[in-house]
């Protein structure tokens, strides 16, 4: 039976007031010194508290821990109480490790992320990029998202174009728009991003986004099966990759040791691939699902995913499409 999927475009919705200045905050020049002297901890102490965070965050704080369980319980139906425990202090594990990975990003040097992050069966990418090409790479919240960016903007040799969402809390927000661009990648907020590629006419370039988030904020979404659960997802990339007719490849990172990562190009569209509307995401959503399921608790389980739902009338079209199929 084929899943049906739509693009779906809710009314008007009441919107969170934004600060005035969010989609033009800037970079630090130089991080505050705290930050520094924070960063400058080598990464064999970072990963000692990282594994008490991880403790402190499951059995004291309970950080999220409902939310955790509640997700783990609904993607994982047919597993037993004893796998969801475990799989979730396997989460709270990689989260605390990925939280000081993210602190130490600050000022890891390019020799160390060159060290640490790998690079699979990036040769196509890199092929179209010579040419003068221009690609689109998605990725996800599993492993260590942040030092993707960082290894694409040193490790493909081409400028990287990577979408962010502007974080509400304006300290937060330069911080990590320093760390991001450290190594040259261009950040650019997602509302903003279609009409650059548009308008782009100058070297090719890499356009990253991580695409997994729940689309709260988006007035256009599509919906199909991830982890067995009707999901909507954002449209952005397949919108990016129509209009410039660039080819995506799905960023799979996956942890070899404790600070190491693969990350494996696996191609989902062609350049210039003539696909129905909303099968690109569906392709995305495919990869991200097997990539999860492979390694659960890798993935971003603190994160409550599934907040938006289709409309009633959607929800009777997509049983009744099913129902024919």
């Amino acid at each position: 039976m084929q899943h049906s999927v739509q693009v779906h475009r809710p009314g008007k919705r009441r919107k969170r007031r934004k600060p005035p200045d969010i989609e033009d905050r800037k970079a630090f020049e130089r991080l505050p010194l705290w930050v520094r002297v924070l960063s400058s901890v080598p990464l064999p102490i970072w990963y000692a508290i990282a594994g008490l965070f991880a403790w402190l965050a499951e059995y004291l704080f309970r950080y999220r821990r409902t939310v955790v369980n509640a997700q783990l319980q609904r993607c994982f139906p047919d597993r037993d109480a004893a796998w969801i425990a475990r799989t979730r202090r396997g989460f709270y594990r990689n989260f605390g490790q990925v939280s000081v990975e993210i602190i130490k990003a600050a000022t890891i040097s390019e020799a160390e992320i060159q060290r640490r992050v790998t690079l699979v069966d990036a040769e196509p990418a890199r092929a179209a990029l010579d040419s003068g090409q221009s690609i689109v790479v998605v990725t996800s919240h599993n492993c260590n998202w942040e030092w993707t960016l960082l290894k694409l903007s040193i490790g493909m040799g081409h400028p990287v174009d990577a979408a962010f969402k502007p974080l509400h809390d304006r300290f937060g927000d330069r911080l990590m728009l320093t760390i991001r661009s450290r190594f040259g990648a261009r950040m650019i907020t997602a509302r903003r991003l279609l009409m650059r590629v548009l308008r782009h006419r100058g070297p090719a370039r890499i356009v990253a986004i991580v695409a997994d988030q729940d689309p709260v904020s988006s007035m256009a979404r599509h919906f199909t099966q991830f982890m067995g659960l009707d999901t909507a997802f954002f449209v952005g990339p397949e919108v990016i990759a129509r209009a410039g007719r660039l080819p995506v490849w799905y960023l799979a990172m996956r942890r070899d040791s404790q600070g190491h990562y693969r990350v494996t190009f696996e191609p989902l569209a062609a350049a210039g691939e003539m696909l129905p509307e909303g099968a690109l995401i569906d392709r995305y959503a495919r990869h991200v699902e097997a990539l999860t399921r492979e390694r659960p608790a890798d993935w971003l389980w603190s994160y409550r995913r599934w907040k938006v739902r289709r409309e009633p009338e959607a929800v009777k079209d997509a049983a009744a499409s099913d129902a024919s199929s």
